[in-house]
Parts: C-alpha cells; sequence; structure tokens
C-alpha cells in the first residue's frame, strides 16, 4: 500500500488551501448568514480548474483524477461547504454525467462551459414525494415526436438559481417502472419553467437551493441523455460518484471543525493551564483525530477505487456513510471544546455543525447508505 500523494497531487492539495484560506474564509460568517455566496467566487474556482476536475482537456477540464477532485474537495470544505457543495455538483453529478453519458453534441454545447466555470450546472432529482425512493418521480416528460413535453415539481436543488444548465430527471412511461424514465438537459429560460424561493436552510445557507417548477416545457429530443429509458440509470451511476464528492466534503467539515478545536485547546486556559492539557479534551482530540483519518482512508479509498476502474458502489457507500457521521460528531466536539464561545458565530465551529448534518442527508441518506452497503455484501 501506497499512502503516498504525487506531486501535482500535491499542488492541487495547496492550491486549494491557498484559494480557500485567502478567498473563501473573508466573509464566510457574513455569507452564510445573509445565504448568499458571490459569482466572481464561482468564476475564480473555474479559472483554476475546480469546477471540472474530472473533465477531459478537449472538454475545457483539468483531465485529473477522482483523488485530485477530492483532495481540493476536503481544503475547500475546511473553510466554507457552501462553495464546496457547488463544485461538487457541478464535478460529480452535471460534468461527470454529461461527460460519461452525454452525446458529442452536447458535450460540445454544454460541457464545455460547465468545466470552465463559464455556467454553472445543476442536477435534478429529488422531488416532494420522491427523495430517497427516486423510483418514485411524478415529474413527467410526455414524447411529442420531436421533442419531450415536461411537467412537474423538483425540490432542494442545488444550485438552483444560478444554474444556467440543469439535468432533469423525469418518467416518460410510468408502465415501464424504472425503465420509463429518462434524463433531459433543460436550459434557464424555456418556456414553462420558473423557479421558486430560495430556501431557508439550517446550514450550508450560502448554496444556492431552490424549487424548480416545470409547465409545459418543450424540451428537445436532441437534449435526452442516453437511449430511451436511461434515466434511472443514469441517475444511480452519477450518484454512486456524486457520493465520493460528499464524502470529501463531510471529510473536510470534520477536518477543519478539529483544526480550529485544536488551536483552541492550545490557548484557552482554565484551572492555571491550557484545556489541551486536561485529559477530557485531550481525549476528545485524539477520539477526533483517529476518527477522521479512518474518515480519510475510506474517501480516498473510494476514490481510487472510481481512478482505477474498480466498482466503487460499496467503497462510495462507505466513505459517504462514515465521513457524514465522523463530521457530525467531531463539529459537535468542536463546540463543546469552545465552550460557550462555540455558540458564538465568530469562532466558526457553530457554522461547521450545522454544514455537517446536511452530508448525512443529501446525495442518499446514512439510511440509504446502509441500504446500499447491505445489499453488496450480502450479495457477494
Amino acid at each position: 500500500m501506497d499512502f503516498t500523494l504525487s506531486e501535482e497531487q500535491l499542488m492541487i492539495q495547496q492550491a486549494a488551501k491557498d484559494f480557500a484560506q485567502n478567498e473563501l474564509l473573508p466573509g464566510v460568517i457574513e455569507r452564510d448568514e445573509t445565504q448568499t455566496f458571490p459569482w466572481e467566487l464561482v468564476q475564480k474556482m473555474g479559472e483554476l480548474g475546480f469546477m471540472g476536475m474530472m473533465v477531459n482537456e478537449k472538454y475545457g477540464g483539468s483531465g485529473l483524477g477522482t483523488l485530485s477532485y477530492v483532495l481540493a474537495m476536503e481544503e475547500l470544505s475546511k473553510i466554507d461547504a457552501s462553495a464546496s457543495v457547488m463544485v461538487s455538483v457541478n464535478n460529480s453529478l452535471v460534468c461527470w454525467g454529461l461527460e460519461t453519458y452525454g452525446t458529442e453534441e452536447q458535450k460540445e454545447k454544454y460541457l464545455t462551459r460547465l468545466a470552465t466555470g463559464e455556467i454553472i450546472g445543476a442536477f435534478c432529482l429529488s422531488e416532494p414525494e420522491a427523495g430517497s425512493d427516486a423510483t418514485s418521480q411524478k415529474t413527467t416528460a410526455i414524447d411529442k415526436g420531436d421533442h419531450y413535453l415536461l411537467n412537474g415539481t423538483k425540490n432542494w436543488i442545488t444550485n438552483g438559481n444560478i444554474a444556467e444548465v440543469y439535468l432533469v430527471i423525469a418518467r416518460t412511461d410510468r408502465e415501464k417502472g424504472h425503465r420509463g424514465i429518462n434524463a433531459l438537459i433543460v436550459e434557464k429560460g424555456m418556456e414553462g419553467f420558473d423557479i421558486g424561493p430560495k430556501e431557508n436552510k439550517l446550514g450550508i445557507r450560502g448554496s444556492d437551493t431552490h424549487s424548480l417548477m416545470f409547465n409545459d416545457v418543450k424540451v428537445p429530443k436532441e437534449n435526452r441523455i442516453g437511449e430511451d429509458g436511461f434515466g434511472f440509470k443514469f441517475a444511480m451511476k452519477t450518484l454512486a460518484g456524486g457520493r465520493i464528492g460528499i464524502a470529501a466534503q463531510a471529510l473536510g467539515i470534520a477536518a477543519g471543525a478539529y483544526e480550529l478545536a485544536l488551536k483552541y485547546s492550545k490557548e484557552r486556559k482554565a484551572f492555571g493551564t491550557e484545556i489541551a492539557n486536561h485529559q477530557a479534551i485531550a481525549f476528545k482530540l485524539a477520539d477526533m483525530h483517529t476518527k477522521i483519518q479512518a474518515a480519510r482512508n475510506l474517501v480516498y479509498q473510494s476514490a481510487w477505487d472510481k481512478d482505477n476502474g474498480n466498482d466503487y458502489t460499496l467503497s462510495g457507500a462507505m466513505a459517504k456513510l462514515y465521513a457524514s457521521e465522523v463530521a457530525m460528531e467531531t463539529a459537535i466536539e468542536a463546540v463543546q471544546i469552545h465552550g460557550g464561545n462555540g455558540f458564538v458565530k465568530d469562532y466558526h465551529v457553530e457554522r461547521f455543525m450545522r454544514d455537517a448534518k446536511i452530508t448525512q442527508i443529501y446525495e442518499g441518506t446514512s439510511e440509504i447508505q446502509k441500504i446500499v452497503i447491505s445489499r453488496s455484501i450480502l450479495t457477494d
């Protein structure tokens, strides 16, 4: 086993760390409070290659592997999970899905602009009654010959308003079950496509989350991804990779909270000495450090599996499940170590605690990950 990162990977890690410290950290508390994320920072991430990290260079991407992407996600998430989720959706769900399953025409029209950060994308699967149960799609796409007529509502869509390109999962034939679902590319501004108000969220408040409404939206047939009925498989394949990105986000949240707690424990004094010298705090830090490293190994393993052409369904689910649990636990302990200051926004750890929770929910809840893991080990 070789755990050494290549020189290129170390450079990417450092570039992401520098960007997070110099560009994301200033104003991160204000962005959380105002629920905003400036477009100029998205563009800067695009210029640095973070918006299309795994995309082939001929389509404007960085041409890097999943592990490099995970390294960048971890560093960005240490500072601002609202920024990293935009990177995750654009890379894992939108760009990867288009490059892997899209036509050459679709790639030239959409992928090149998405990979450079000129525009940003959104992945639209969840509905009011179809979150974890992705087969219960109520959104319909009726075949009208040269186009589909799209009707329905999508909920909790990251990049919902700032996106220009939307990958929408919709049912075309109810009688065919999961084989009667398609994935369609919808453009912002298409007639009948409306965007609801921004969601007022517990965490990742800087990310742009909206409901989307489709009322007789005409989507050209050439905007369908893959063969007729491929939509459900497309969604599941795409989400399997997306879990790795969210696992890396959870890892970054945990590591960011831990680093703040470690620093604070060396500065704050109680009973005549730094609180790090008290066993109650030292043992908390030991547990946090150990679990974060275990989560990191799982996340890196899943990225390695994907890069090497192995089946990453199991390793990705395990990474996402465990890293999200560690993120939540570590963030809570970081607040505890900070004491009363942990409850104050200026110390950041309360934001990490709020941000951590969503990693146990989106792109497959922890319960769904356990279903994926149990099915995998029981069918071996």
